[in-house]
């Protein structure tokens, strides 16, 4: 039997107000398909008064850290152990490790004699992904040092986790590619818009100094505006591009990678640094901008609202022109690396200023300990990415290819990876050696850290 589709047609014998009526109705239903989404938001969001939903989740707040204190005192040394003998650029001193904790009395020699598999089936894998605290909310988490000077960034729904010893310096210093000879331009100081005039007007272009002023002026963000289902205790006019990219470069801050789903098994992203952005070309935490203009604007449009334009043009979007977005790269470009007095003109150390210890560890970098395929001289960065497969070492979803990290002025940046797990460089070279299979002596692994300081 053949079915005979029947195109549906307004009924010839309606008359004109009934076409009219059909229209309307037509056009009703439609309205209600596409605006289904913005009202059950607006209903989630009214089901609560926004002083109801701050109470409980104030209250919520004690157990939600506990919880995380607890999982990150099973994984890691959480005493602090520093350094002096090499220090950030700003004086601060280097956090010393490695600092995790190992399963059922092995050691790291041991760890490393074993395969992936069989440290995958007996559990012991020491660096899992770092979680954010609270995952159904996520969203960005600013350190102490921070907040204590800016109250207006704190959360009452979740906290910062990690002790002040394993992140970088506050405020760190800001070095110009234009201006080598002028050191730490931001004189110790954070740079805000209260005091970035006096700071630079004799030292920046006019299109640098207005680039500068929109990187340091406040656009609503998820967590941080004036609506009610901010985070925020009291309405915020939001937060700047400077307040997570502290004078260009970073304070540990984190939140949850926008690019994957579902909410709660998202990664954790740690805020990078700016520094040597002219020298980088891939943006974005899935790597996938090519533009440091794009870049802008992506995280203004999208990234302010975990890629949610509905909740944009809700909390108070403020869209940028082209030109401005262009007048914020052209600073951007010119925050430089922090000085390494050791390296030569080509990336290499001095071998009349570096050290035996040093010099064995630049040899492992670029010999046994296979860094320098991904991470080549000058600039220590190939512009690629790279899936390490992390996954054959525990049980979990694959993390996929991350960004090859310049490591220039890596002293600076803890903790290390792109969520923050590996707390310390020696973390860092200990993840690695199991990762890469390397079966890195002791000694090797203390030289190729004495070298990574030098960067």
């Amino acid at each position: 039997m053949k079915v005979r589709y029947v195109p549906l047609r307004p009924n010839k014998n309606l008359g004109i107000a009934g076409k009219i009526f059909l229209l309307i109705g037509v056009i009703y239903l439609l309205f209600l398909v596409f605006s289904w989404g913005y009202v059950k938001v607006d209903k989630i969001l009214l089901d609560k008064s926004f002083s109801e939903i701050m109470k409980e989740e104030k209250a919520n707040k004690p157990k939600i850290m506990a919880k995380q204190r607890k999982l990150l005192e099973e994984r890691y040394n959480l005493t602090p152990k520093t350094t002096t003998e090499v220090t950030m650029s700003g004086g601060k001193p280097l956090p010393v490790g490695p600092t995790a904790r190992l399963k059922n009395g092995l050691t790291f020699e041991d760890l490393a004699s074993m395969s992936p598999e069989e440290i995958k089936e007996k559990g012991v894998f020491p660096y899992l992904p770092l979680p954010h605290p609270h995952p159904q909310n996520g969203g960005m988490v600013f350190p102490p040092v921070q907040t204590k000077i800016h109250p207006e960034l704190v959360r009452f729904d979740v906290d910062f986790d990690l002790p002040d010893a394993f992140l970088p310096e506050f405020p760190p210093p800001l070095y110009l590619t234009t201006h080598p000879e002028l050191g730490d331009v931001s004189k110790g100081k954070e740079i805000t818009l209260d005091n970035y005039y006096e700071l630079f007007k004799d030292i920046l272009t006019p299109v640098q100094l207005e680039g500068l002023r929109l990187l340091l002026t406040k656009f609503p963000q998820q967590q941080f505006n004036a609506t009610d289902d901010r985070k925020s205790e009291k309405p915020s006019l939001g937060v700047s591009c400077f307040d997570c990219h502290v004078n260009g470069h970073t304070t540990g801050q984190f939140h949850l990678n926008p690019d994957n789903r579902p909410q709660e098994t998202r990664f954790r992203i740690d805020t990078v640094s700016l520094r040597g952005t002219h020298i980088q070309q891939l943006f974005g935490s899935k790597r996938s901008i090519r533009s440091v203009e794009d870049f802008c604007e992506f995280e203004q449009r999208s990234a302010y609202f975990d890629g949610d334009h509905t909740l944009a043009a809700k909390k108070g979007i403020n869209p940028l022109s082209r030109e401005q977005v262009m007048h914020m790269a052209q600073f951007i470009n010119i925050i430089d690396f922090p000085p390494a007095p050791k390296l030569n003109r080509y990336g290499r150390l001095d071998p009349a200023k570096a050290t035996e210890k040093e010099l064995l560890g630049e040899k492992i970098f670029f010999g046994k300990g296979k860094c320098g395929y991904c991470h080549p001289a000058p600039y220590y960065t190939d512009q690629l990415m790279h899936d390490l497969k992390v996954e054959r070492f525990y049980q979990g979803r694959p993390e996929g290819p991350i960004k090859t990290f310049t490591l220039r002025g890596l002293k600076d940046s803890p903790p290390y990876f792109h969520d923050g797990r590996l707390l310390t460089i020696e973390d860092t070279v200990e993840f690695f050696n199991l990762v890469l299979e390397l079966k890195l002596t002791r000694e090797e692994k203390e030289a190729l850290v004495a070298f990574l300081r030098q960067l």
